[in-house]
């Protein structure tokens, strides 16, 4: 089974402009990413996926720069830049990613591959309740073919996988039981606003590890209760 990561990744964030590249720990929020994305089990390849436009230069250089795979496409119809980046690599599955989430637990990915290969499902479906910013998605690449033909909304073209959630009948799903030791669901461990910033920034100074394990920060967290509140209050962009 051919397992590809697709970090999707621009500057133009509307909430907190640069914010991937900002500075975490020894090196940014994307090194981070990137790194933690190189430690799935199973995957063959970690692309980031940014777009065309000029001011994505700064993450192509930056790739180019770090010996990261770039792929470059439309920056509103995310789900045609997955589609077109994915193409080339011909997989069974494709791996989404975010790139503000710089603590993506790697380590919950890898069972997530694993599964999938035994199951040969269309999606996987997460049960738990874990912190915003520590899952990931994995999709057949068929299945991706499909909702892009069939995705025609904004939602379905901004967020991607958001079709085969809307019409689940559609696809075959299996279930993957997060551990409980993941489960933390009033944490937010994403990065969309100044106050995100503050949080990641302090705990990836406590650790000074790109490759921290998730349950090692989610107990970071729920023992200093002053750095997890410091965006406790932020509420996550509604999918209109």
């Amino acid at each position: 089974m051919k397992t590809i990561v697709i970090i999707q990744a621009r500057i133009g964030s509307t909430r907190l402009r640069g914010k991937i590249l900002k500075p975490v720990g020894d090196s940014n929020v994307l090194m981070y990413v990137t790194k933690r994305c190189s430690q799935i089990k199973g995957v063959h390849e970690v692309i980031v996926a940014t777009t065309s436009m000029p001011q994505d230069d700064a993450i192509a250089t930056w790739c180019l720069e770090n010996n990261i795979r770039c792929f470059r496409g439309s920056e509103n119809d995310v789900l045609s830049r997955f589609v077109d980046c994915a193409k080339e690599y011909e997989p069974d599955y494709v791996m989404r990613v975010t790139s503000d989430c710089p603590f993506v637990d790697y380590e919950m990915a890898s069972d997530i591959v694993e599964l999938m290969t035994n199951e040969n499902k269309d999606i996987v479906l997460i049960d738990g309740e874990q912190p915003r910013g520590l899952a990931v998605e994995l999709i057949s690449y068929q299945a991706l073919l499909h909702i892009n033909i069939a995705g025609k909304e904004e939602r379905h073209r901004e967020h991607v996988t958001y079709y085969a959630y809307e019409f689940a009948n559609e696809f075959e799903a299996v279930i993957y039981k997060a551990p409980t030791n993941r489960n933390a669901p009033k944490l937010r461990i994403t990065l969309d606003t100044e106050e995100d910033y503050a949080l990641i920034y302090n705990v990836a100074k406590h650790f000074n590890n790109p490759l921290v394990s998730s349950v090692d920060v989610i107990q970071y967290l729920n023992n200093h209760p002053e750095v997890a509140n410091l965006n406790s209050h932020i509420e996550q962009k509604p999918v209109i």
